[in-house]
């Protein structure tokens, strides 16, 4: 049996409050609305109850935010692409941010079993005037259970339309792309951590804001495996490869704090359901 579900979520502002609005199709909803920062930031969590995808399963979230509201987007686990008899798993998101508006997209990893034929697509809009901080985390297979990723597929997809595309094919069997020093090292997690602006950023602003997270990376025990770059005037990012999930998701936390310091003004605290 395929799930397919869909699930539609629209920020508003009103008054000084964002309220979040939504639709759904199929097991994907978002729980109780919670405003640990106060009326102006509206924090949701995306749950999926069938706990994972297999083939033939597809999920599609919609996302946006109205003038001036402030969403901020997580889930209560990873999201699971596991093995396919033949049919590949899909989840495609879609986020648009209007004008003065606000979004913080920072689910927890892609998890992607041995055996996985899966898709990940990520396209953000987004108005002059928006801006939005989120985050891509894959890991493949689970190495501290001894299972590795052997076999399958596993594709991605990010895009900015018009400003930031970028596609990759993760093959088990490509070993030159997951072993060689060019391409995954051996490691088995990827991260990406990006601020995208519906306009070009100020140089001062996007080099202060590439400055502060080289700080950070500085001082992380993944260093080495990490870096800050600015591949177009209304896209930052960090990137990091990690053997597994929770040093790259730490240091990708510590970057997103401190982005939302730089950026915002704002403190980070962290959402309650990533300590349950």
């Amino acid at each position: 049996m395929t799930w397919n579900a869909n699930l539609a979520i629209d920020y508003t502002l009103q008054g000084d409050k964002t309220v979040a609005r939504f639709q759904h199709t199929g097991p994907l909803r978002i729980l109780q609305s919670l405003y640990p920062e106060g009326d102006a930031i509206c924090h949701n969590v995306i749950v999926h109850p069938p706990g994972g995808l297999v083939g033939g399963d597809t999920l599609t979230i919609d996302i946006a935010a109205r003038p001036r509201a402030h969403g901020l987007i997580t889930t209560p686990g990873a999201t699971r692409f596991y093995r396919s008899t033949g049919a590949p798993a899909l989840q495609r998101t879609h986020l648009q941010v209007h004008e003065g508006a606000r979004m913080e997209w920072l689910p927890l990893e892609a998890l992607c079993y041995s055996g996985c034929l899966a898709e990940n697509r990520l396209t953000m809009a987004l108005a002059p005037g928006a801006e939005l901080i989120g985050w891509d985390i894959t890991a493949l297979g689970l190495p501290a259970a001894g299972l590795p990723f052997a076999t399958g597929s596993f594709r991605q997809h990010i895009e900015v339309p018009g400003v930031w595309l970028e596609r990759a094919t993760l093959d088990a069997a490509d070993q030159r792309l997951l072993n060689s020093p060019l391409g995954l090292a051996g490691q088995r997690c990827m991260g990406s951590l990006f601020f995208v602006a519906g306009n070009k950023l100020d140089r001062h602003r996007r080099q202060t804001a590439l400055d502060v997270a080289r700080q950070v990376i500085e001082a992380h025990p993944l260093h080495a495996s990490a870096g800050a770059t600015s591949p177009d005037g209304q896209v930052v990012m960090v990137r990091v490869l990690a053997p597994v999930v929770e040093p790259a998701m730490g240091l990708l936390r510590q970057v997103w704090q401190a982005w939302r310091a730089h950026f915002w003004q704002q403190t980070a605290p962290l959402p309650r359901i990533w300590s349950m």
